[in-house]
């Protein structure tokens, strides 16, 4: 068959919600497509629709881990790390009388990363206990909350501690 310039004509169409034929793997209905190990969203059963050609999937979903369970764990280490500043320069400074100044702009910011963290952390937890109901998406990392709260707690509790030190040693 030879085609006159300018006309064109398409290959014979599948039926709608089907691939041409050939397509697909072999030994399974066509439209029809297996799925990759890797995908997060993968299907956990099929349900034909009766009376159709269409099929209701319902998928399976991964777990996730919580976004503010880990900001509550960095923030609480954040804090913990920026109370030892607090000690460092509370000591370096306290017989040239500017210790307590310093230290007291870092036991600030200290107190604010632990008084978040363990604010984070209790919203985390709650998120954590209240997800994976009625089709919702499931969290998970409630030890990463936990371990955010306990950490923030540890860094407010050292920053206040340390500042009080230093205060002391200042006066003295």
């Amino acid at each position: 068959m030879t085609q006159q310039p300018g006309s064109w004509s398409a290959p014979p169409a599948a039926p709608y919600g089907q691939p041409p034929s050939g397509q697909g793997p072999p030994g399974q209905a066509p439209g029809v497509m297996p799925p990759k190990s890797n995908e997060l969203w993968t299907p956990a059963r099929v349900e034909p629709v009766p009376g159709t050609g269409f099929g209701l999937v319902q998928l399976r979903v991964t777990p996730i881990t919580s976004g503010l369970a880990v900001g509550a764990m960095i923030a609480g280490i954040a804090s913990i790390l920026v109370s030892t500043l607090v000690l460092c320069f509370g000591i370096a400074g306290s017989s040239d009388g500017w210790g307590g100044w310093v230290a007291g702009a870092f036991a600030l910011l200290s107190v604010l990363l632990g008084g978040g963290a363990v604010g984070v952390g209790l919203v985390a937890r709650r998120l954590i206990s209240r997800s994976g109901r009625s089709g919702r998406v499931r969290f998970t990392g409630n030890g990463i909350a936990v371990a955010g709260v306990w950490c923030g707690g540890a860094g407010l509790g050292i920053a206040v501690l340390t500042l009080l030190l230093v205060v002391v040693l200042q006066s003295s």
